[in-house]
């Protein structure tokens, strides 16, 4: 479910879903605004620009406009996003907390009920920018007093950089037709290192984070437009339809226009 009545806030929910559409929530994906992820039940594995972490209930996370992530949301996982209109008060990089007191807890969750309330059709859209403006506060403070032992020291190692500065490229320019070399090569590294560190960040290849972000792209434009396939395959730079049909099938098991006719049935349905 999404509640969206207003431009620019958005309220939408996380939970479990089959495997067909585990892409929405598994398949590396970005945004041009910047997203707030709260978890309320259950725990799984998060990447956020190239670093794996596990998350768990009372966490909260957030996402700068452009960052790549993929989340896994098993069955008992449930959770809420929140997209942020302006991020001008936001941090500029991820960060990742664990609200471990009862009082925090329960302070977020008044926020963000209170946004949900705000944004509803009989809301008030200048409250919602109020409890906003609450919910950066809460979050200032929070960062402000957390533990440093809290903190994942990996974000500030060499790989971890090498990596966050390779997954923003691609969250960029992921439908031109550069390949990991060329990234490589705009990195300054070799496509071995890269990978490398690709590996010991996130359990992926360089190529994997690349193709994966790239997939999720194209489901979203087989499900939500109505863009001849063609069309799609070139505005992701497939060399063709067919190239683009073979490249679906081996990593989502069926055919673009058989999982855009899936999509269909399941609306209908």
């Amino acid at each position: 479910m999404q509640i969206d009545p207003h431009p620019g806030i958005r309220l939408g929910t996380i939970t479990h879903a089959g495997p067909a559409m585990r892409w929405r929530t598994e398949a590396m994906r970005s945004h041009a605004a910047g997203r707030l992820i709260h978890i309320t039940r259950g725990q799984g594995r998060i990447t956020v620009a190239g670093l794996t972490n596990g998350y768990g209930p009372n966490n909260l996370i957030y996402l700068p406009p452009h960052t790549m992530y993929g989340m896994e949301v098993g069955p008992s996982v449930f959770g809420q996003t929140l997209t942020l209109p302006d991020v001008t008060e936001w941090p500029d990089a991820p960060f990742h907390l664990r609200l471990m007191q009862n009082d925090p807890q329960k302070e977020l969750i008044s926020l963000m009920e209170s946004i949900e309330r705000e944004i509803q059709p009989s809301g008030d859209l200048r409250a919602a920018q109020c409890y906003l403006g609450l919910l950066t506060v809460f979050v200032d403070r929070q960062l402000r007093d957390r533990d440093p032992a809290t903190t994942d020291q990996r974000r500030n190692t060499a790989a971890a950089r090498l990596v966050a500065r390779y997954t923003a490229l691609i969250a960029h320019e992921f439908s031109s037709d550069r390949g990991v070399s060329g990234y490589a090569s705009q990195l300054n590294v070799t496509p071995t290192h890269l990978t490398r560190c690709c590996q010991k960040t996130c359990g992926r290849s360089a190529l994997a984070l690349l193709n994966d972000r790239i997939h999720y792209e194209a489901c979203v434009m087989l499900r939500e437009t109505h863009r001849p396939i063609q069309d799609i395959a070139k505005s992701l730079s497939f060399r063709s339809a067919a190239y683009f049909t073979r490249s679906f099938l081996e990593k989502s098991g069926e055919t673009p226009s058989g999982f855009r006719k899936r999509g269909t049935a399941e609306i209908r349905a």
